[in-house]
């Protein structure tokens, strides 16, 4: 076999050609990022914050417009108080659903975070949407068996359908915004009340638009992955509606309350600064997952998607095949990384998952999905799930550092 030098010599050639695409999206969303930040006058006195009840924080107030702009949204919640990604899709369903309500999901089982706030299991969580009386049913329109036609009777009687955009655990590919788009338009021609909610993670600044430009009512998604530009310190964010927006800001908060409150402590300037950078980090991201799906294709690993697919999010399966693969495919990947490039990755029961999960992340923010950084169930087939590269180089490093592992 060729030294792995050499290998990453022809997997840069490999990749290269298809990297000038992320390049160029990086460019269109970059001028919307711009035109937005200046036809809302974001200024230094907007970077201050506040502190307690946060009520009228200038900063905060034209951060949420700003996304609302670029996401082609009426209205958009951005808040450090959400806890991760989960947290504010679950504020975006229960701003959807009521007791009795049908929610549908189109693309098969939820995210593993995500079916303990729908109550999926034989004993729902207190507190979930199965707990409150909201029913559920799921479709899986990918696979080809499953369509929104063929289920006409169901999506009548839906009061919102729910699309996860990126793959989450699961070996399906990610959506496109036209295929959200083409989705969203059948739903609505069947029940034009239907709420079309979409989880965003992973897929912010992929394509030159979002779901909320394309049919979708909300969106949600987090701050430390694409849209926190890799400087965001936590958080999340929720747009579409007004109307579905405010109910999910009094799920966040408190009935009659709702985004009125929320102290930023300081940290606007980050925010603002990691939108700013969003989309040419999310393209480095981008070109990373190229590189590595190249190499590892090379190694003779079974990778999607391939370097040559079109990508709709930023992550990347390679399918290693054994729990040994996968905890040394992380011990290389951590030790490329910035921070705790020392530490040895192992298996833990993480909440939320029902299996031990391993995650190799080198991050600057703890749990940053934007940095490089690969997670895995350790269930079959074995395979890890990589994303992130705040910097092409950086990324490229660290993938290196994972393949020299595995061949050691």
């Amino acid at each position: 076999m060729s030294s792995l030098h050499d290998l990453s010599i022809q997997a840069e050639q490999l990749a290269k050609p298809y990297c000038a695409a992320f390049d160029a999206v990086a460019e269109v969303c970059t001028s919307k990022v711009l035109a937005a930040f200046k036809r809302h006058r974001v200024s230094d006195a907007m970077f201050a914050g506040t502190t307690g009840y946060g009520y009228d924080d200038l900063g905060r107030e034209t951060l949420e417009k700003v996304y609302a702009d670029i996401f082609g949204a009426e209205s958009a919640l951005v808040r450090l108080d959400f806890v991760n990604g989960t947290h504010a899709i679950a504020c975006a369903l229960f701003a959807a659903l009521a007791p009795g309500d049908l929610l549908v999901s189109l693309t098969g089982s939820p995210y593993d975070t995500l079916r303990g706030v729908i109550g999926l299991g034989s004993e729902p969580k207190w507190g979930s949407l199965s707990f409150y009386g909201v029913k559920y049913a799921e479709l899986n329109i990918l696979n080809h068996s499953d369509t929104i036609t063929q289920n006409a009777e169901l999506i009548r009687s839906a009061k919102a359908v729910y699309l996860q955009r990126s793959r989450g655990y699961s070996d399906r590919r990610a959506l496109s915004v036209a295929e959200i788009a083409d989705c969203a338009a059948q739903v609505k021609r069947l029940n034009p009340s239907a709420i079309v909610i979409i989880d965003n993670c992973y897929g912010e600044f992929i394509e030159d638009r979002e779901p909320t430009s394309a049919g979708a009512d909300i969106i949600a998604g987090s701050l430390i992955k694409n849209p926190g530009g890799g400087l965001a310190p936590r958080g999340g964010y929720v747009a579409g509606r007004a109307d579905l927006v405010s109910r999910a800001a009094e799920r966040l908060t408190v009935p009659g309350i709702g985004g009125e409150c929320g102290a930023t402590l300081g940290q606007n300037r980050l925010l603002f600064q990691g939108l700013f950078n969003a989309p040419h980090v999310t393209a480095q991201a981008l070109k990373t997952a190229a590189f590595a799906a190249a190499l590892f294709e090379l190694l003779g690993y079974t990778v999607s998607p391939r370097y040559c697919d079109h990508r709709r999010d930023i992550i990347q399966t390679i399918e290693l095949g054994s729990p040994e693969l996968l905890r040394r495919f992380c011990k290389g990947l951590q030790a490329g990384s910035p921070v705790d490039s020392f530490a040895a990755p192992e298996p833990w029961a993480m909440p939320g998952y029902d299996c031990d999960v391993i995650m190799a992340a080198g991050a600057f923010v703890q749990g940053a999905s934007i940095e490089l950084s690969a997670d895995a169930p350790l269930r079959e087939p074995y395979r890890v799930f990589l994303q992130g590269g705040l910097t092409y180089e950086s990324g490229k490093h660290g993938i290196l550092s994972a393949a020299a592992e595995l061949l050691s």
